[in-house]
């Protein structure tokens, strides 16, 4: 049954995956994923802090669904998070947000993204990016959009350049507590435009525009 909250019905699909606005029901499939660890401890770690996935078990669940049940309830024009859970032939295999703050007025978005460790390495995180970047663009009209990574985050990076990002400066943040570099990453509408893909579908746009005080 859909939901009566419009932002849990959204979805983009593409000729490999899917993101599913992350009901409750999809959450409870991403645990056993979470409790595995989406951090390994041998790669740089990729995210800045607070980060409930640098805790244990179970903190790390609760602190994770808490987080997304408080971004939820947050929706409205001055700031808005949605959540897509990323689905491999229906497995859900990771998330992918897209971030508005003052949407209506600057048109400007963010992503952040994250993929279980077996899931890497085959192309899904671009292919999600690429989703979330046709949401943003083409149904909702954005006209910028930028991304930040550490600088030992070439997977993240790559993506970015590979999607036809450019660079846009550095910034600074900690993680685990200790200091360090991001790359931030600007992609304009003309950018993505020239690039295009035309095989992306989107479902439930139009029912969610009036939440984020878009006119429809």
């Amino acid at each position: 049954m859909p939901s009566t909250y419009p932002p849990l019905n959204l979805a983009v699909r593409t000729p490999r995956l899917t993101l599913a606005a992350a009901t409750d029901d999809l959450l409870e499939r991403l645990v056993p994923v979470v409790r595995a660890g989406v951090v390994i401890d041998h790669e740089p770690v990729p995210f800045d802090d607070p980060m409930s996935f640098y805790e244990d078990n179970p903190t790390r669940e609760w602190r994770w669904m808490r987080s997304i049940w408080s971004g939820r309830s947050r929706v409205n024009s001055a700031f808005w998070r949605l959540y897509f859970v990323i689905c491999d032939d229906g497995e859900p295999v990771g998330m992918q947000d897209l971030i508005g703050t003052d949407f209506a007025a600057v048109g400007t978005v963010e992503s952040f993204s994250w993929l279980a460790p077996a899931a890497r390495g085959r192309g899904l995180g671009k292919e999600a990016r690429a989703a979330i970047l046709h949401l943003a663009f083409e149904g909702f009209d954005a006209l910028e959009a930028s991304s930040e990574a550490f600088t030992d985050n070439h997977a993240s990076n790559r993506v970015s350049e590979a999607l036809g990002y450019t660079r846009n400066g550095t910034t600074w943040a900690t993680r685990r507590g200790e200091a360090a570099e991001l790359l931030r990453w600007r992609l304009t509408r003309d950018g993505w435009a020239s690039r295009r893909r035309h095989d992306i579908e989107l479902s439930g746009v139009e029912e969610c525009k009036p939440v984020f005080g878009l006119p429809t």
